[in-house]
């Protein structure tokens, strides 16, 4: 026999009754019924239930040890009997009677249980996140992942990218976020960075004529937790196109993306592609928020003109300013005075002044508004947004760029009290035609609103006879549930046009050249269009398994202060490694307690 195991715990099934097998693995679960001793031995592949009399050779190794001890065990398959058939087990057909057992590795008391999904402190599991892992839940979490990362290489291959690896050493780059920096031993008081992303390298791949590269590739970024981001790193499908417009892109990715999601939705809906596309300002016009969750039904519209002029005289007085706007949100089924009044007590909550209403009943509209408009008005209005009795709408009003992140909440809170949120669905997006650029409103200056290396639509000509702030870029975001996977650009690939574009938001020749030249002087030796995306893996693992918090899927993740609790990083070093980089430590004086 082999020295461990002739089969996994998840591999024997009825047609291997009366086989003589070996198997290895941890006791999950140990139950002692009427002097028989039932252990479920697991492995990672699955559960196999032992059983094991006092006359078995093997009774009292199994009887002393803990759970989570290894163990080795002989025994034969035997039949269960059809009332003791487990259905949730592969293996639930079957037992093993034990005969010898040998412990392998003895636990000790364990600091938190691996069977079940107990609810322990984070700072708990992580510090002892071997055994977290051990726990079903988790344990698939990190298998489902490999195999998105999998199947994704393998998607990829076949759409005609070949995966290269670019530098994990390399210099500091304005992603936008802090640079985790490296010393250099050899060159004194020089620092490598940690790449943010591959932006420059894969730009350089292209420039370099590889035409379709990708990479699973590490980022990091010296930033803040968030929930769907660890601090630090995280993983994102970095991919370049040369010879690729804005569509091209859409449609190499999209049968990429929705085959995965298909592949590991497990019957949940998938959007088929292609899949919509909507312009930024429309989206923050219908949603509130340029991540839509599009299984929300609930979609937003400004019915400014409704009370311009009269009606309701609060909105009017505020429509007085032409850059004010109403904008209605409508609630199909909402229409109740005690579900309109809880609203806007969650508003109120939230920081707002209210957040006013009409419900409909009877063939008219009710509530402080419907009376100021008046039965023809609101009538008007209830047509407008197609509503009905026992339907309600939601109003907010002042500037737009200043209530459009309330409204897109308020839109997601009243779906969600009202059930109206589809479930168990994918639904995907593209967020196309974001602005070039914005205005700072404290100082007055240009500056680029999104990625400044994108190509302005209209190329050199818009730049140069456009209002700034009318020019739309080849930006665009892939979003599914609310959540953005990637976002990603057509590249700007020509030095005239990248020297224009900068000057724009107020950056000199100089400047440009200081901080860009590399990708500057490869683009003087003839570089080819070129356009790609990045979405992140960690998000894309997280929509899978259904999870909002990025630990339960990533194996050995930092907690929220990027602390790893585990190895104790990160930790001082000695005085004379200090001394090697030539670093001398300037500390902040100690928090008092």
């Amino acid at each position: 026999m082999p020295p461990y195991r002739t089969h996994t715990c998840g591999a024997l099934r009825l047609a291997d009754e009366g086989a003589k097998v070996r198997l290895s693995g941890w006791i999950h679960r140990k139950r002692d019924h009427g002097g028989l001793l039932f252990v479920d031995l697991r492995d990672h592949y699955g559960l196999t239930q032992l059983v094991a009399s006092p006359e078995d050779p093997g009774f009292a190794v199994l009887d002393r040890l803990r759970a989570e001890s290894v163990v080795r065990i002989d025994g034969s398959v035997v039949a269960r009997t059809a009332d003791t058939v487990n259905p949730n087990l592969a293996t639930g057909e079957i037992e093993v009677r034990v005969g010898e057992a040998d412990a392998l590795s003895a636990a000790a008391e364990l600091p938190l249980p691996v069977f079940g999904e107990p609810d322990y402190p984070e700072e708990l599991r992580l510090k002892y996140r071997y055994l977290d892992l051990r726990r079903d839940s988790l344990h698939r979490n990190i298998v489902l992942r490999s195999r998105v990362i999998d199947s994704i290489r393998r998607r990829m291959t076949r759409a005609g990218f070949t995966e290269f690896q670019t530098p994990i050493l390399t210099a500091s780059s304005p992603e936008g976020a802090r640079d985790y920096l490296v010393p250099s031993r050899v060159h004194p008081g020089k620092f490598y960075a940690l790449p943010q992303a591959p932006q420059q390298f894969k730009q350089l791949l292209m420039v370099a004529g590889f035409d379709r590269y990708f990479q699973i590739a590490p980022c990091f970024r010296d930033e803040d937790a968030r929930a769907d981001r660890s601090p630090g790193e995280f993983y994102q499908l970095d991919l370049e196109m040369s010879f690729a417009t804005q569509e091209d892109v859409f449609a190499t990715m999209e049968p990429v993306i929705h085959g995965l999601f298909e592949e590991f939705a497990e019957g949940r809906a998938v959007t088929p592609h292609p899949f919509p596309r909507i312009p930024y300002r429309e989206a923050i016009a219908k949603y509130g928020t340029d991540k839509p969750d599009l299984r929300n039904p609930i979609v937003m519209q400004d019915v400014s003109e409704h009370f311009r002029g009269g009606g309701f005289s609060l909105f009017a007085r505020i429509l007085e300013d032409p850059k004010a706007a109403v904008w209605a949100i409508p609630a199909p089924g909402g229409g109740s005075r005690a579900f309109c009044d809880r609203m806007n007590s969650w508003a109120q909550a939230e920081g707002q002044p209210g957040l006013g209403y009409i419900f409909f009943r009877d063939g008219e509209g009710a509530g402080p508004i419907a009376r100021g408009l008046g039965t023809e008005r609101s009538e008007r209005l209830r047509g407008e947004l197609g509503l009905k009795d026992g339907d309600a709408v939601f109003f907010v009003a002042g500037l737009p760029n200043e209530f459009r992140q309330f409204a897109g909440l308020a839109r997601t809170r009243i779906s969600t009290e009202l059930a109206l949120v589809e479930q168990g669905g994918f639904r995907f997006c593209w967020i196309v035609d974001f602005p070039m650029y914005e205005r700072n409103e404290e100082t007055g200056q240009i500056e680029f609103s999104h990625n400044p290396f994108s190509m302005p639509q209209g190329g050199l000509e818009a730049l140069e006879t456009k209002d700034p702030l009318s020019i739309l870029a080849f930006q665009y975001d892939i979003v599914c549930n609310g959540v953005e996977l990637s976002s990603g650009a057509i590249r700007n690939h020509r030095p005239d046009i990248m020297y224009k574009a900068f000057a724009i938001a107020g950056y000199s020749p100089a400047e440009v050249e200081a901080r860009f030249g590399g990708m500057l002087k490869a683009f003087r030796y003839g570089a080819p269009p070129h356009g790609g995306s990045a979405p992140g893996i960690d998000r894309i693992v997280m929509l899978l398994a259904d999870t909002p918090n990025i630990r339960e899927i990533v194996a050995f993740p930092m907690n929220q202060q990027a602390e790893d609790l585990l190895m104790r990083a990160p930790a001082p070093v000695p005085p004379e490694r200090l001394k090697e980089l030539h670093i001398k430590l300037d500390l902040p004086p100690p928090k008092p307690r």
